[in-house]
């Protein structure tokens, strides 16, 4: 089958009838047992199904078995997820409910239905994480020295100094903002903590509202005090703590702490004629986005709470109220706090990948590699440093080296590879950079970083009009002989070095020419105008991938019986699109056995009878954040097909992004890959299942617990031993 544009892409009938004419002795899909696979019933909720992966990460912060600062660190991460969700999610549902617009996905839910039902979920996760953080994790903390001071339980000595410090670095630097009186009512920014307060003022015998924001980006969310500095105080209870210094005069009648929550979804129209301005005027326009939710303490006063909800235009179902502590994302402050090694998990670095590094022990020479034979790595196991970064400044250096093409989604501020390309162009080397301006929330930073691209020479492109650029690759091109040859890097995370510290996930080196001319004619396409008539091996989205995917699913489907068995299994972070969850029904119901690892968003149903009783859906939650994509299909008589890329299977991944997906042909690195599909399949740590009901259900030991990262940092750990020639 070809690989058309856009306009052109085959249909699913398209697909199978195109297999069934291959194999016309085997299975047929019209052989298949007969059910609606688009009946609503047979799908997940998305949205419902993202907050049950939230909760997987609040069961860490709840386990007892997990050290006590990552119970710490498991809680921020819950709330700066739980953030981002509402910011963008939640905000275009109530945006669909506003427009009148009846969007709904295969599952059937309307826009108003789903407000509710993610309403009572977060409402549940609220209480439990105040619940874990207030009555657990606070007191564990004290008991280890880490004390969170409430203003009004300090000692006389700490209250002297925590009374220099309001006095000498906190009241210089807040502004009281009034509400009536002929005083419009402030903007609230973003995702900031403030306080409510409600005086009266004695001389006119009237009562007024007042704000005051907490100035944490300023000063920080927690105050160290003491010699050890492990006394810490929140900024906002030491400010209510002084509310009479800050209003004198007025009676002090009552206060409350708030957070505000804005929409920060945004379009930017395909017909901008200069994308990079289009994408700044909206950044700008963000900060003044609807609020889509107010946090308050719980039991704020009601002449607080109505004149506050009144002033941001919001319902009552849209304000949460919450015991303790607001903004726990915060919490970060005090996970970073130096020592207390007992309290985390053993720290861990990865290792130069083995066939990166020379006898002697130093640094290989990464393009000879390469020739020899595809080299797989896998992060944070492997080193991003000794190996992406290392391959960049190769090519930097390399005076045989023509050309440095890369794609960025989302990088660091500190990120090596960016700088590479400036100095690659000073060189004298074609650089080119495919920086995508809309990656959400990076905006600012790629915006920056291409800013300093363009003014040191370097080919800037912001890709396609109405589609993402997320594929992850690098492409070096570089003289050899009376021609040049390719060497690419084609992985499933982001080139950032710090997420590739916490984020797992796999990269191939190869020098393979038909991935690399494909990889060529990839970036011709982003950065000219042309559209390839056709890929030798790659799988590219829009164009080609899912149709892959399809087709690799309906040959398994034909390939498979009783006797001789097939398999699929794949690794992602999310399985939402309906027509791929249709075709994996379809293998199920064949009989093929199909094992999902998905540690996020998933829309497919399994264990129902005669559609997927076939299918188990495992989600693994731990210290590192699953993000590689696998696919493999398993057919007798036939070697593994093994895919990886950067592309799950979600509908603005196959539709409206370019991904990019390899096959995996070099033995050594498929058996690698396998591997990670067979532990990560196995483990009994930090796995949950999925059941027919959408529950989760936490999978417990029976026999020797595994656990896949545990696993892989003791096996990279091993192999960094190994000669190089393994």
């Amino acid at each position: 089958m070809g690989c058309e544009g856009i306009g052109l892409e085959p249909t699913e009938a398209d697909i199978i009838q195109h297999v069934e004419a291959a194999a016309p002795t085997a299975a047929r899909a019209d052989d298949l047992p007969q059910f609606d696979l688009e009946d609503a019933s047979l799908y997940f909720n998305r949205e419902l199904s993202w907050l049950d992966f939230n909760d997987r990460v609040l069961q860490l912060a709840e386990d007892p078995a997990t050290p006590l600062l990552e119970r710490v660190k498991f809680c921020a991460i819950w709330e700066s997820n739980l953030d981002e969700f509402v910011m963008v999610r939640v905000a275009n549902l109530q945006d669909q409910v506003a427009a009148g617009v009846d969007a709904r996905g295969a599952d059937g839910l309307s826009a108003r239905e789903q407000i509710a039902a993610i309403r009572e979920r977060i409402v549940d996760q609220r209480d439990r994480v105040s619940r874990c953080f207030e009555r657990e994790l606070l007191p564990a903390l004290a008991e280890h020295g880490i004390r969170l001071l409430a203003a009004g339980a300090a000692s006389e000595d700490e209250r002297r100094e925590l009374g220099e410090l309001y006095r000498n670095q906190v009241f210089p630097v807040l502004t009281p903002l009034v509400v009536g009186l002929g005083r419009p009512f402030p903007y609230i920014s973003n995702l900031s903590v403030s306080l409510a307060v409600l005086l009266r003022d004695p001389d006119q015998d009237a009562e007024v509202i007042a704000r005051v924001k907490v100035p944490k980006e300023l000063l920080g969310r927690f105050l160290q005090i003491g010699d050890d500095d492990t006394s810490l105080i929140p900024l906002e209870e030491l400010i209510a703590e002084n509310l009479e210094a800050l209003f004198p005069g007025m009676e002090i009648l009552d206060h409350s702490f708030f957070r505000v929550t804005r929409d920060t979804d945004y379009d930017v129209s395909d017909e901008a004629d200069d994308l990079l301005q289009a994408v700044e005027e909206e950044l700008r326009r963000r900060r003044f986005g609807e609020v889509v939710r107010l946090e308050i303490t719980r039991g704020m006063n009601p002449r607080l709470r109505e004149p506050l909800v009144a002033a941001l235009g919001i319902e009552d179902d849209e304000v949460y109220e919450v015991d303790g502590l607001l903004d726990l994302a915060d919490l970060w402050s005090i996970v970073n706090l130096q020592g207390f090694q007992e309290l985390r998990e053993a720290p861990f670095s990865g290792v130069t990948q083995p066939r990166l590094l020379g006898e002697d022990g130093k640094d290989a020479d990464v393009f000879a590699a390469m020739r020899d034979g595809d080299v797989l790595v896998h992060h944070p196991y492997d080193s991003f440093t000794s190996s992406v970064e290392r391959f960049v400044k190769q090519a930097v250096a390399d005076p045989a080296v023509l050309a440095i093409k890369q794609t960025v989604y989302r990088t660091s501020v500190d990120s090596p590879l960016v700088p590479g390309l400036i100095e690659a162009a000073e060189r004298g080397k074609q650089a080119v950079c495919m920086v995508e301006l809309k990656a959400r929330f990076d905006e600012r930073a790629n915006i920056k970083w291409s800013k300093q691209l363009e003014e040191a020479g370097v080919h800037v492109v912001y890709g396609i009009p109405a589609l993402k650029t997320h594929c992850k690759c690098i492409l070096v091109v570089r003289r050899e002989g009376d021609g040049v040859r390719h060497y690419v890097h084609i992985g499933t995370g982001n080139y950032n070095p710090k997420t590739a510290r916490i984020y797992t996930d796999v990269g191939l080196f190869t020098a393979d020419p038909q991935i690399g001319s494909d990889v060529a004619e990839m970036f011709n396409y982003l950065t000219g105008y042309a559209r390839p008539r056709g890929y030798r091996k790659v799988k590219v989205a829009p164009f080609n991938l899912q149709e892959a995917i399809l087709e690799e699913i309906e040959r398994t489907i034909a390939a498979h019986s009783p006797d001789r068995p097939a398999r699929i299994r794949m690794k992602m972070n999310s399985l939402l699109d309906a027509r791929s969850i249709r075709s994996i029904y379809r293998a199920s119901q064949a009989g093929v056995r199909v094992e999902l690892n998905v540690r996020g968003i998933c829309a497919l149903r399994p264990g129902v009878d005669g559609v997927s009783e076939n299918i188990d859906v495992t989600s693994v939650v731990g210290r590192f954040l699953e993000h590689s994509r696998i696919y493999s299909f398993e057919r007798p008589g036939e070697t593994e097909s093994v895919y990886i890329g950067s592309a799950d299977l979600m509908p603005r991944n196959l539709y409206n992004r370019v991904e990019l997906m390899i096959p995996i042909e070099h033995e050594r690195v498929r058996g690698q890959l396998l591997d990670v599909l067979d532990r990560s399949l196995a483990d009994s740590t930090n796995a949950w299942e999925l059941r027919p009901d959408g529950t989760w259900e936490r999978r417990r030991p029976d026999g020797e617990p595994r656990g896949v990262q545990r696993e892989l940092m003791s096996q990279h750990a091993a192999r960094a031993a190994e000669p190089a020639s393994l």
